[in-house]
């Protein structure tokens, strides 16, 4: 099926460039035109044809009785009207072709040496001219440079709904018939394979076949045809389909990640004017729409938490490195001092300031810890700490809230929020979202290449047992 598609789409590239390039098939492929002319509704334009059948009689008149025969003197007279005609009349225009003419006319005058077209072809046309140029020279110079221009003009038919006559469906219709039961049979299976999907889905699974049923832009083919070749690994295109895809994610991603964030800013901001900064502080719980679900402060569970982890667990694992930094603080500042520096200069001073300076660094450390640990397993130790730190945020709540500043902190807050959204933006757009997602893929190829090589490897151990 891909390679039918294929043809199917060559055929439909033709058919489109026919008639804008139907000059150039017309010279190069004569018996082409003679075929596919009917197809688009194309036959001789019947005021040129006739005037190269006057051509021709001439020709045949002049060999039968010469060029000074009144035969010839009253076809010659034809052929000045009818070059007259040609030029007033344009029969090339209704094939868009009035270019042609004027190569027609440009060409007969550049070879007479006339500025005036009319007046080129009178001369042409006369049996005095063609006498004394030879009229076997002449013929050939018509034959070759105004003939196939003549020729080359056309008459398309319209049909009785105004368009012109394009006969190509017929012959695309088998195709069409084709792939429209080749979609219907393969959604057939898909609805079977997932009982839950509606026709409708089974048939956008495909949905790039469906291209194929429409009767205008038959060009949107080639998409189909890209999948189908892309499938059946004639073509290959992962990496167009990568950059495609990589398009359009940083195109949604870019789009999506501001609106997260301007609604997020958005919804604080709104909810500064509304006041909640202020409910916020007076703690209460009547009317703050944060909803509680387990009924216990996280903030102070988690630094509850946080706190017996360091001082149980972290502070004895780094006592030596704390003893270390006591001790070189204790000696700096005992070396600053000008009466130890006296002192220093005794025997044996040097020795003792190492043992006090150790003993003194210890002694801090161990005391410290043994208050911490104190502190925090002392129930009343902590519900001081509690009381203190709780009338501490209420002493800071009360402050606040008074009018002047709280409406100075909410103007700030608000005037803050705004900066960083306009300025979050802005540098969202500027920066390269592809590459953030080249990034992305290239860490994923770093994942997946570790696992495929263990992979590989269990297999040749697997094959190595066996």
């Amino acid at each position: 099926m891909a390679i039918i598609a294929a043809i199917n789409l060559g055929f439909v590239l033709f058919d489109l460039s026919y008639v804008p390039w139907r000059t150039f098939y017309f010279r190069n492929l004569p018996k082409l035109t003679q075929v596919y002319d009917p197809v688009k509704g194309i036959e001789p334009h019947r005021d040129t044809q006739n005037y190269l059948q006057v051509v021709n009689r001439l020709q045949n008149q002049i060999s039968n009785t010469g060029l000074q025969s009144s035969q010839v003197k009253a076809t010659l007279e034809d052929l000045k009207n009818l070059s007259v005609e040609m030029i007033e009349e344009n029969p090339f225009a209704s094939a868009s072709k009035s270019g042609t003419l004027e190569k027609i006319k440009n060409r007969m005058r550049a070879h007479i040496g006339d500025d005036s077209a009319k007046e080129a072809f009178r001369i042409f046309w006369s049996q005095e001219y063609l006498s004394k140029q030879s009229f076997t020279k002449e013929i050939g110079f018509f034959a070759r440079n105004i003939k196939p221009l003549i020729a080359s003009n056309y008459y398309r038919r319209i049909g009785e709904n105004g368009e012109y006559i394009d006969r190509f469906w017929l012959y695309d219709l088998p195709i069409v018939l084709l792939f429209t039961l080749d979609l219907i049979v393969r959604s057939y299976f898909i609805k079977r394979r997932h009982s839950s999907f509606s026709w409708l889905n089974a048939i956008l699974w495909h949905w790039y076949d469906a291209i194929f049923l429409i009767p205008a832009w038959r060009w949107l083919r080639i998409i189909p045809v890209a999948f189908r070749l892309d499938k059946a690994q004639l073509l290959k295109l992962h990496g167009l389909r990568r950059q495609i895809e990589q398009g359009i994610v940083a195109n949604f991603a870019e789009e999506i990640t501001q609106m997260v964030v301007i609604r997020v800013i958005d919804q604080t901001q709104q909810s500064i004017h509304n006041g909640d900064l202020t409910r916020w502080l007076k703690q209460s719980r009547s009317v703050n729409t944060y909803v509680d679900i387990n009924n216990i402060n996280e903030i102070e569970a988690i630094s509850g938490i946080v706190v017996k982890a360091t001082v149980h667990q972290v502070l004895p694992k780094i006592q030596p490195e704390i003893v270390a930094l006591l001790r070189h603080s204790i000696d700096s500042a005992l070396n600053q001092s000008p009466i130890y520096r006296n002192l220093h200069s005794l025997p044996g001073m040097g020795e003792m300031q190492t043992q006090l300076s150790e003993k003194l660094a210890t002694e801090i450390t161990t005391n410290l810890h043994k208050a911490l640990v104190s502190a925090v397993e002392d129930p009343v130790a902590a519900q001081l700490s509690s009381r203190l730190i709780q009338r501490f945020g209420e002493s800071l709540g009360d402050e606040i809230q008074r009018k002047k500043i709280l409406t100075e902190i909410q103007s700030l807050l608000f005037d803050f929020l705004e900066e960083v959204k306009i300025n979050y933006v802005q540098r969202l757009s500027q920066e390269d979202m592809e590459q953030i997602l080249e990034k992305t893929r290239q860490l994923k190829n770093q994942v997946s290449v570790p696992a495929v090589v263990k992979q590989n490897s269990t297999l040749v151990e697997m094959r190595k047992i066996k």
